[in-house]
């Protein structure tokens, strides 16, 4: 079963919402929402040759005679329960029983270009007695004088007892035409009447059924035309009994087709959701790929299906032999979407989906296909990007196997470069182990070295145009791309002396002139303009803003300036009042409170206190060395004048209005 998260991630949803909206007919499009990737290689040969053959059949130009089998749900829910339907419903089935005879018949004069869904038509069944019945009984949702002898008896006397009461009731309009407000005859109650004026009205014998809404006028049931109406209510009850005769004969007839109405039902949904599948697959013209029996991915002119026409075609071949393509180039050149044709495509084409591809097109049949694309940051999870990627590939690194397709984008992003860098090697290193085909993404030099030194990976970049800064969305397998990131710098406007001096140092790591260390050494000598220094609180005498200005006997080993150790830490606890280094802020400060439970250090910064995690901390002087004697008042380093002032006031005696506030902390790492 495939990750649900990678497909979405993929952007399998939006194929299905697309494909969904194709279907005709509600269980058609029940099939397609139900659609699922398969990872038997018969059963995907025999979707994508069913798709085929309705894709050929579409481009003929005809008319597919598709039902959108309109009540037939509801109507096959109650069927075989003894339900007595309607003559709407009833006229629906023969309705929908016409369309299957009419798809039977043109399924039957394609035969020959689409063998396979002309068979599936053969199996369905359009009831001709039940059908003969239907249209004999039933015309316009209403039953016909031909359904019965005795409904054509009843009928001819309802009309002749509605004649004699309208001839009578003609004559009362002139019988009593002095005492009528109106001479119009209306129907009050189901009973006819004629409008009376109330202060005539005992001149007109009969019944009152209504009267206006002003109460001048009465409409009365003169008492000659109650008899025939009387009569004409009796017809019209056994009207209603034959009614109900035959409907349920037409009813019980429909239930002994049950089984063949069911099967035509499944067909008719079957061929609905293949339809749709072609209708999709024309929209960006896809071809079905070959079917190969080994993992294997070969792509020839493929393109995105949710990005239009006007998508860059892409080549790409992975399998047998190379088992790991790390993909490299530019931001914005397309290493991202390259990725997904791979993965949308393989999971189109084991959904029974035509491919937007060229012809020479092939897959393997992946039995897993996950991707960890996109930063995945959860805030509802609390989740950082580095987290979110963790978690994506424990699970794929727990169950990865040899017909597994692995897409991974941006390897070792999210935290420390070196720590990611080892961590991304190591994995992509347990992945070829496992046999998995991987396709993989990167900026760092590091993994581009170890894919072109490794038995079974490669390195591909996606082209990229030098001069005019632009991608050109071709991916070229066998070379590692650059990153053109001091070109790109120098085009979005950053100043020419910070990218001189960026590549001035990137060209000195290259060379071996200068390591990491030493850059990052390098960057804090005062050889370019700074920002002036805030200054240093007396109780700080002897403390600097860089290790490199402290007398050697006062840096404690172990303790360090930098990014490049961060996470180092000391070998005891932090206690309040050590002076520590700050690597996020890349300068001093005092705890304020040592490390809870979680490892959070509160340090004062200036006037500001922040919680910080003790790997970014570390110890720059002990509190020992900073302060005179062991009961050194560390109320003077944290506490502002004021509130040393307010304390030792409210300890002498109750003060009212005065009030000790203390800053909040600020929860920054």
């Amino acid at each position: 079963m495939m990750n649900e998260m990678s497909m979405n991630k993929l952007e399998f949803n939006k194929m299905k919402e697309q494909l969904i909206g194709y279907a005709v007919s509600d269980p058609g499009k029940d099939l397609a929402k139900r659609l699922s990737p398969s990872t038997n290689p018969s059963q995907i040969r025999s979707w994508l040759l069913e798709t085929e053959e309705g894709a050929r059949l579409l481009a003929t130009g005809a008319s597919i005679p598709l039902s959108a089998m309109e009540g037939m749900v509801a109507f096959m829910a109650l069927l075989g329960k003894g339900k007595i339907y309607t003559e709407v419903e009833l006229g629906q089935l023969s309705q929908w029983l016409a369309a299957v005879s009419q798809m039977k018949r043109y399924m039957d004069a394609k035969r020959e270009a689409a063998p396979t869904i002309s068979g599936y038509a053969d199996s369905m069944n359009d009831c001709p007695e039940l059908r003969k019945e239907l249209d004999r009984c039933i015309r316009h949702g209403q039953l016909t004088d031909q359904a019965s002898p005795g409904l054509a008896d009843i009928r001819r006397h309802l009309e002749a007892a509605e004649e004699r009461t309208r001839r009578k009731l003609e004559h009362s309009l002139g019988k009593y035409k002095n005492a009528l407000q109106e001479p119009i005859v209306s129907k009050r109650g189901g009973h006819y009447v004629i409008a009376v004026k109330r202060d005539l009205r005992k001149q007109v014998p009969g019944t009152v059924w209504d009267e206006s809404a002003s109460g001048q006028t009465l409409f009365v049931e003169p008492a000659d035309v109650a008899e025939l109406q009387a009569e004409w209510q009796m017809w019209k009850s056994d009207e209603e009994r034959e009614r109900t005769v035959i409907l349920s004969r037409l009813s019980e007839l429909a239930e002994l087709e049950t089984y063949r109405l069911r099967w035509n039902v499944e067909a008719m949904a079957s061929l609905d959701f293949i339809f749709a599948r072609a209708k999709m697959s024309r929209t960006y013209e896809g071809i079905a790929p070959v079917i190969l029996d080994q993992p294997f991915i070969k792509l020839v002119d493929a393109r995105h299906p949710l990005l239009g026409p006007g998508c860059f075609p892409l080549n790409v071949e992975i399998g047998g032999r190379l088992r790991q393509l790390i993909i490299t180039g530019p931001n914005t050149g397309g290493k991202t979407v390259a990725l997904k044709t791979m993965g949308l495509l393989a999971l189109m084409n084991q959904s029974g989906l035509l491919v937007p591809a060229g012809k020479g097109t092939a897959f393997g049949v992946f039995t897993q296909i996950m991707a960890d694309v996109g930063d995945g940051q959860s805030i509802e999870q609390s989740l950082s990007t580095f987290s979110a990627h963790m978690e994506s590939l424990r699970e794929m690194l727990m169950t990865a196997n040899g017909r597994s397709l692995i897409l991974l984008d941006e390897l070792a992003a999210g935290t420390n470069p070196d720590e990611g860098i080892a961590l991304s090697i190591a994995v992509l290193e347990d992945f070829l182990a496992k046999h998995s085909l991987v396709a993989a993404t990167t900026h760092f030099n590091e993994i581009k070295r170890f894919a072109s030194r490794t038995e079974g990976c490669t390195n591909a970049r996606m082209a990229f145009d030098a001069e005019t800064l632009k991608p050109l969305y071709r991916l070229e397998i066998g070379e590692a791309g650059d990153s053109y990131a001091f070109a790109i710098a120098r085009r979005f406007g950053l100043p020419e002396r910070v990218v001189s001096r960026a590549e001035e140092r990137a060209a000195a790591y290259r060379t071996g002139k200068e390591s990491p260390e030493e850059l990052v050494d390098r960057s804090n000598k005062p050889d370019r303009p700074t920002e002036k220094a805030e200054p240093v609180p007396a109780v700080y005498e002897g403390v600097r803003t860089s290790s490199e200005d402290l007398p050697k006997e006062k840096i404690i080993k172990g303790s360090v300036s930098g990014d490049q150790n961060m996470e180092t830490s000391v070998s005891r606890p932090l206690s309040v009042g050590d002076c520590v280094w700050i690597s996020p802020l890349k300068r001093t400060g005092i705890v304020y409170k040592p490390a809870n439970e979680r490892g959070d250090v509160i340090v004062q910064v200036e006037k500001n206190k922040i919680s910080f995690n003790h790997k970014r901390l570390s110890l720059y002087i002990s509190g020992v060395q900073l302060y005179p004697g062991s009961g050194y008042d560390m109320d003077i380093v944290f506490d502002t004048k004021e509130n040393r002032k307010a304390r030792k006031a409210m300890s002498r005696k109750y003060v009212p209005g005065l009030r000790i506030e203390s800053p909040p902390e600020d929860p920054m790492a």
